[in-house]
């Protein structure tokens, strides 16, 4: 009887029998066989290393991306030498201590504004100072962000604000416009939305029954100037906390700063 061909080899286990080699596997095609299992696994593995990468490299350039995501810091206020050093125009004076102390030339006129590019630590910024007149300001602040397609979050505007006593600091992350018209243009251009925070600079209240609107375009006594310039500097710290440790942390040191003075 041929061992090779009878039922009870056919159930017996296959390795006891290699001699009978017209039943076992051609070396050749085991050899395929295992080589192609190889070649499958390696490009399976080289597939998986490929996405890998791909997803490594999709998180990296949308971290990249987020951090090169320019922040737009606008002052508000009225240009030329008529309202130069006026109440109303606290905003600007702000951007200009920011652009002074950065290093960020403000040579550049574009979209209605006076216009600079810089940086913040090793963050890009824009500082911008509308030259439409105060109450048109968001035909400057729209037209920029919607060119360079900033995040409203990453949108601060400085202005000077009646209900805040003088030379006070407020930092907010949103809210509606107070009253303020260079304000109430901003958030109509940038389609009724107000939330971007804002940085508010206290000037006080006009004296006795004056005109607000007269108030607003005084001058400052030189007292006020002195105290005033403390004031930029305590901003000048808020906005580069706001902008390399976030809102709270710089919320936290507007506060502080305030109950210090308060308590002096």
């Amino acid at each position: 009887m041929n061992l090779c061909t009878s039922s009870s080899f056919l159930s017996m286990n296959f390795p006891r029998f290699r001699s009978c080699s017209r039943f076992s596997k051609p070396l050749s095609l085991i050899s395929l066989s295992s080589s192609s299992s190889v070649i499958t696994s390696l490009y399976s593995n080289q597939n998986s290393s490929a996405m890998a990468a791909e997803a490594t490299v999709s998180i990296t350039t949308e971290a990249t991306k987020k951090k090169n995501e320019p922040w737009l810091i606008v002052g508000l206020g009225n240009p030329g030498k008529k309202y130069a050093g006026t109440r109303h125009n606290v905003g600007f004076e702000m951007v200009d201590a920011i652009a002074e102390a950065e290093g960020i030339s403000m040579s550049t006129v574009s979209f209605k504004a006076i216009f600079g590019k810089g940086f913040i630590g090793d963050l890009p910024v824009i500082l911008a100072k509308p030259q439409t007149f105060m109450n048109s300001s968001g035909e400057s602040v729209g037209a920029i962000v919607s060119y360079y397609k900033i995040p409203l979050k990453q949108v601060l505007v400085i202005f000077d604000d009646l209900d805040l006593p003088f030379a006070k600091l407020r930092l907010l992350p949103k809210g509606g416009h107070g009253g303020h018209n260079g304000m109430k243009s901003v958030i109509n251009h940038l389609k009724g939305n107000n939330s971007f925070p804002r940085l508010r600079i206290g000037i006080g209240r006009p004296p006795g029954k004056m005109d607000p609107v007269a108030f607003v375009l005084r001058p400052f006594t030189k007292q006020e100037r002195e105290e005033l310039d403390f004031t930029l500097q305590d901003g000048l710290e808020a906005v580069r906390i706001l902008l390399l440790e976030g809102f709270d942390k710089s919320a936290t040191f507007v506060n502080s700063a305030k109950k210090i003075e308060q308590i002096g």
